[in-house]
């Protein structure tokens, strides 16, 4: 077996590791995916040496994925018993699926976040509208990734009819709806903030016009740079020189919880405030976005050159070098990776 540590992808969208298998191969640096859909762990064994990144994403569930989240966790447990090098840890994957826990977390260190409302149940969650009566509100799961779900409504009678026809779904993942107020922005986009290695990269400007559902990868487009309006912009584009005073508090709301690698969307309304409101760590970008900007960034290369920095560390120090010791070949199996 081959004890060399690389970098370890976990994961359960292969489509969205595509460009980031490109950037490592290109730069030579070794790495394996853990595809973690199903599986087992053996608490028991001892884990491979190596840079652990997670991708788990709070929508993996929409991709018939259900536990996928949950073993994720387990996982990440595990290697940071052992002491391994785990980027996006195990409080980040615990915010990436609660987003009632973001808002709370970007408050501590200051940002502003649109009044939200936590509920289980169907007369709960109606009762709790009545308090945004007079501003429009949107429904929103606690666990969903991509805008999935999330539902624009101006009065509380109008949710009430909606859920009266049934067309309410209540069954989401964790049973916690989300009723929040509906920031209209100063203009129909909001925007993304990247950041890599706990720092800032770039912003993305993202077209609302279309709707709610914002994913930036290139496999969540349909044709090229596709957006469902009869507007000419692209539906992604990047902003040059991108600085706001919040960017520091970002980063240190980052940095609190584990996040080295992912994104903050931020909508800024006609009294020109701005609110902060949702984190994702698997964070992905649009590669015509990125082309079109006079400066070629490239998020997944930025990713790439940092975990083959942090491998490069690892490979450095005497913990690895020093005798390490290695699980054996049938400790540990899941869907898509096995130690043989």
């Amino acid at each position: 077996m081959n004890n060399e540590p690389k970098v370890y992808i976990l994961h359960e969208n292969s489509a969205w590791v595509e460009p980031l298998r490109i950037e490592l191969s290109e730069k030579g640096i070794p790495f394996e995916e853990w595809f973690l859909s199903e599986g087992t762990v053996d608490l028991n064994a001892i884990p491979p040496e190596g840079v652990f990144y997670n991708r788990m994403s709070a929508s993996s569930h929409t991709r018939d994925h259900r536990y996928a989240v949950e073993l994720t966790e387990s996982i990440i447990a595990w290697l940071e018993r052992h002491g391994r090098r785990v980027v996006n840890d195990r409080r980040a994957i615990q915010l990436e699926v609660r987003k009632s826990e973001q808002y709370l977390e970007l408050n501590k260190v200051g940002v502003k976040t649109p009044d939200t409302i936590a509920t289980v149940g169907k007369q709960q969650l109606l009762d709790a509208a009545e308090k945004f009566r007079g501003r429009p509100f949107i429904t929103k799961p606690n666990r969903g990734g991509k805008g999935l779900g999330v539902q624009l409504f101006r009065t509380p009678e109008a949710l009430q009819d909606h859920v009266q026809k049934l067309e309410f779904d209540f069954e989401t993942i964790g049973g916690v709806m989300l009723l929040q107020e509906y920031i209209q922005p100063c203009e129909p986009f909001i925007t993304r903030l990247e950041f890599v290695g706990g720092q800032f990269y770039y912003a993305v400007r993202v077209d609302t016009s279309g709707g709610f559902e914002l994913c930036p990868a290139d496999s969540c487009q349909v044709g090229e740079d596709f957006c469902p309006t009869t507007s000419t912009q692209h539906k992604f584009e990047l902003v040059p020189d991108y600085n706001i005073p919040e960017i520091p508090l970002l980063e240190a709301f980052l940095e609190r919880n584990g996040i080295e690698i992912g994104a903050v969307e931020v909508v800024e309304n006609a009294e020109g405030e701005r609110f902060f409101y949702d984190v994702n760590i698997n964070t992905n970008y649009n590669s015509e976005a990125e082309a079109r900007n006079a400066d070629k960034v490239k998020g997944m290369r930025q990713i790439a050159s940092f975990l083959g920095g942090e491998l490069e560390k690892l490979k450095a120090t005497a913990l690895v070098t020093s005798n390490p010791a290695y699980l054996p070949a049938e400790a540990i199996e899941w869907n898509g990776w096995s130690a043989n």
